[in-house]
C-alpha cells in the first residue's frame, strides 16, 4: 500500500444516513423529494449544498465535468448559467444532454439527475446577468474562459477594462450569458447506509407522471 492509499483508507467512505429512508412515503414528483432533501441538507449545515457537479460531452464524445451553482429548481428543472462561447457553453449547444450531480456528506445523500437541457428566455438570461454584482459582470464579459493564460498581470488588466465598462455602462449585458434549465428524464435519489445496504430510488420520467422503482445497490 502506498502512503496515499493509507491516507485515502484512513478516512472513513459513506459512513451512514443521519436517519432512514423511507421510499413508501416520498412526493409524487422528484423535484418535491429534492426540495425536501436540499433543505436537510441546509439544515445539517451542509457547505454549499446549492453547488453541483455538471456534466456534458465534448466534440469527441468524451465527457466533461465542472462544478457549477444551482440558481432554480422548478417544473423545468435545476437552472444553472453558462457562457455560452464556453467549453461547457459550446458543449450544450452541441450536444444538450447532461448530467447533475449533488452529494451531501453531512447528510450521507447524493442525487444524480440526467436529462436534456434548454437555454431559457433572453429576459431570464439578462435578469440573472444584471443580478450579479460588477466584479462578476466583469469578468463575465472578458469571455476568454479557458483560454490559455499567459500572465496573471492579463487577468489584472482585462478584469480592469472591463470593471470601467460596466461603471460607464451600468445596462450592459453580455450577449453570451445564458440561463439553463436541465429538464430531467431521470432523478435517482441514494442514501448511505452503515452496514453497506445503500438506499437508491430512481424516478422515471413516463409522459406526464413519474414512475419510481428501488434499485440495487
Amino acid at each position: 500500500m502506498t502512503p496515499f492509499q493509507a491516507r485515502l483508507t484512513s478516512i472513513k467512505t459513506l459512513a451512514g444516513a443521519r436517519q432512514p429512508f423511507d421510499t413508501q412515503a416520498v412526493p409524487d414528483t422528484p423535484q418535491a423529494l429534492f426540495s425536501d432533501w436540499f433543505d436537510a441538507a441546509v439544515e445539517a449545515k451542509a457547505n454549499e449544498p446549492q453547488v453541483m457537479t455538471l456534466s456534458t460531452i465534448d466534440d469527441d464524445g468524451t465527457p466533461d465535468a465542472r462544478s457549477v451553482v444551482l440558481l432554480n429548481m422548478d417544473e423545468q428543472g435545476w437552472h444553472f448559467a453558462a457562457n455560452a462561447t464556453s467549453p461547457k457553453g459550446r458543449q450544450l449547444t452541441q450536444r444538450p444532454n447532461a448530467a447533475i450531480t449533488f452529494y451531501w456528506p453531512a447528510t450521507a445523500q447524493q442525487v444524480r439527475i440526467r436529462g436534456t437541457v434548454q437555454r431559457l428566455s433572453e429576459d431570464a438570461c439578462r435578469a440573472d446577468f444584471m443580478s450579479r454584482p460588477e466584479r462578476s459582470r466583469a469578468s463575465i464579459l472578458i469571455g476568454r474562459q479557458s483560454e490559455v493564460l499567459e500572465s496573471a498581470d492579463d487577468l489584472r488588466h482585462a478584469l480592469h477594462e472591463q470593471l470601467a465598462r460596466v461603471a460607464a455602462q451600468p445596462d450592459l449585458v453580455s450577449p453570451h450569458w445564458g440561463m439553463y434549465a436541465l429538464s430531467p428524464r431521470e432523478v435517482e435519489f441514494w442514501q448511505s447506509d452503515a452496514e453497506r445496504r445503500f438506499t437508491r430510488l430512481r424516478y422515471r420520467r413516463a409522459g406526464a407522471t413519474w414512475e419510481r422503482s428501488l434499485l440495487w445497490p
